[in-house]
């Protein structure tokens, strides 16, 4: 079958990459449509050190196991079941964990792959492929929320304004929190205005904020979220990148500001934010590309400015 495979020399489509077998407990999916996201960038820039099949964005159709036929996507994380953090429900943090796509575990980017049965959630009939295909982002904006607990409504400023920022800011704005969107290509973004997000091309200096989000995927968005946060604020950071950097921390301490990294978040409420309509994710689809052009893909992906390539499979196999 078609897959998009990294190795030690790099990343390339193989036509002859087995189809994975059957296990009990796991489900065969056939991929419809998976999305392209700064993670698998980054992958292929080295992070993680990661080998195997890339992809972890996801709607596909079950092949076997209970959910048979149906339309689904599926929590990313594959733990253990049996440790410490399973057992008091913090899978997500199983020191022995895969991570689809991304720790040992192939991912999406081909015409099958397997996932364990439990992590699938059905896609609700009325939210479209290229909708649903965006569940795992919007799962990962909502567990801002699950994160921050009870926490007092007020301005919020998101740096950022890519795929995963633009999502992260919708979610804020319907809990509440007046939202403020910085970034190089705000333009692109008016039609967040109606959704109660304010746009800025240039951060106001003197105004700083109790909740920053951080999503700007560059090396320096930490201590531009410091600088941009309130004493006693809290800095939430989203950026996942390969090259490493010096931050300096004493802010932190001077200012005593929370930070909180978030990573994965709960697909129920995604589902949920995708069906009503609440989230919308269609205006950052900047491309479709077919498995065959992966690599035409993901140059396309790679380019300043662009936000969501997706990437269709026609496979038919049963």
């Amino acid at each position: 079958m078609n897959a998009f495979v990294l190795t030690e020399s790099g990343a390339e489509l193989r036509r002859d990459w087995p189809r994975p077998a059957a296990r009990p407990g796991w489900t065969r999916v056939r991929t419809r449509v998976a999305g392209i996201c700064n993670t698998d960038l980054e992958l292929m820039r080295g992070y993680m050190g990661f080998c195997g099949v890339l992809g972890h964005e996801f709607v596909g159709i079950a092949l076997d196991g209970a959910f048979a036929g149906a339309r689904v996507v599926g929590g990313i994380n594959f733990a253990c079941g049996r440790c410490d953090e399973c057992r008091h429900g913090s899978e997500r943090h199983c020191p022995k964990r895969q991570v689809l796509g991304i720790l040992g575990a192939d991912g999406v980017f081909a015409e099958e792959f397997v996932i364990p049965q439990r992590n699938l959630l059905v896609v609700p009939g009325k939210v479209s492929d290229h909708a649903a295909v965006f569940a795992e982002p919007v799962a990962a904006a909502c567990e801002i929320l699950e994160q921050l607990g009870a926490y007092e409504v007020g301005p919020a400023l998101v740096l950022g304004d890519g795929k995963l920022g633009a999502l992260v800011a919708q979610v804020l704005a319907g809990a509440g929190f007046e939202v403020t969107l910085v970034g190089h290509h705000v333009a692109r973004l008016e039609w967040l205005e109606k959704r109660g997000v304010t746009l800025a091309a240039v951060r106001h200096e003197a105004r700083r904020y109790a909740l920053v989000v951080e999503a700007t995927g560059s090396a320096a968005g930490f201590a531009d979220a410091l600088a941009a946060t309130k004493p006693r604020g809290t800095v939430v950071l989203k950026t996942t990148i390969a090259s490493r950097h010096e931050v300096d921390l004493a802010p932190i301490v001077i200012n005593e500001i929370r930070v909180l990294g978030s990573r994965c978040g709960p697909f129920g409420p995604a589902l949920e934010r995708l069906a009503e309509g609440a989230v919308c994710v269609e205006e950052l689809v900047d491309g479709v590309f077919p498995l065959e052009r992966m690599e035409h893909a993901v140059r396309r992906a790679s380019e300043k400015g662009v936000r969501k390539i997706l990437v269709e499979s026609d496979c038919e196999s049963d």
